[in-house]
């Protein structure tokens, strides 16, 4: 069953996410990547918007149900977590704009893959923006540390990391963790022309400044 959906509008691609509380597994992976795969792979200058068709939930991180049928925390270390990773490596580094348009809740998983976007929009009055792993007793790997230091403040990205703190829209608009908090109406229009305005930078030019900016991940990245 297919948990997401890539659409196109002008020089937007749009990925929006169907399934619920759009939780991670191995196949939403698969998923991700072959989609990335058809946006990477297009030619000329875009932006990607990721997003969620559920008003409620953004994405609620992994699949426990799924990790405990197939092993539990053995299987998450050993496969799951290094299969995230990448996924969050390759959306860090991805050559095009990439804007999170947080519906609502990201939690967990959820929030790291916000976080590896380039900018996130999200709803003032519904969702949470959180790290749960502290209380949930799932430490970060080494790529999902630095996935969290890509907020741009970096005192409040650090107690979230460290604490659990959860902000809502307005909150995490304010603390710098998205770019722009707004109403349910204005929020998709607005996300929109925003990636509309990217997808005019220099293709190129864009890939490589990310590429630099965010050099830290080159050492996770074969030789």
């Amino acid at each position: 069953m297919s948990t997401m959906q890539l659409s196109r509008e002008g020089s937007v691609w749009i990925l929006t996410l169907t399934n619920g509380e759009n939780r991670l597994n191995d196949d939403v992976i698969a998923e991700y990547h072959a989609a990335l795969d058809t946006v990477e792979h297009s030619e000329g200058n875009g932006a990607l918007i990721i997003t969620s068709a559920d008003p409620k939930f953004w994405s609620n991180g992994i699949d426990l149900n799924f990790v405990q049928e197939k092993g539990g925390m053995a299987y998450l270390v050993k496969e799951f977590a290094p299969r995230l990773d990448q996924l969050l490596l390759r959306i860090a580094l991805f050559p095009l704009p990439v804007i999170a348009c947080l519906t609502g809740h990201a939690y967990a998983g959820g929030a790291l893959i916000a976080a590896a976007c380039d900018f996130r929009t999200m709803r003032a009055d519904r969702g949470r923006f959180c790290f749960p792993e502290v209380d949930i007793k799932i430490p970060f790997t080494p790529i999902m540390t630095e996935i969290v230091r890509l907020l741009p403040n970096p005192n409040i990205a650090w107690h979230m990391a460290i604490t659990g703190l959860a902000l809502g829209g307005e909150e995490a608009a304010a603390a710098g963790v998205v770019d722009k908090a707004l109403g349910q109406e204005a929020l998709w229009p607005t996300t929109l022309a925003w990636a509309t305005e990217l997808a005019k930078k220099d293709r190129q030019t864009y890939a490589l400044i990310k590429r630099r900016w965010r050099h830290q991940f080159a050492q996770f990245q074969p030789r």
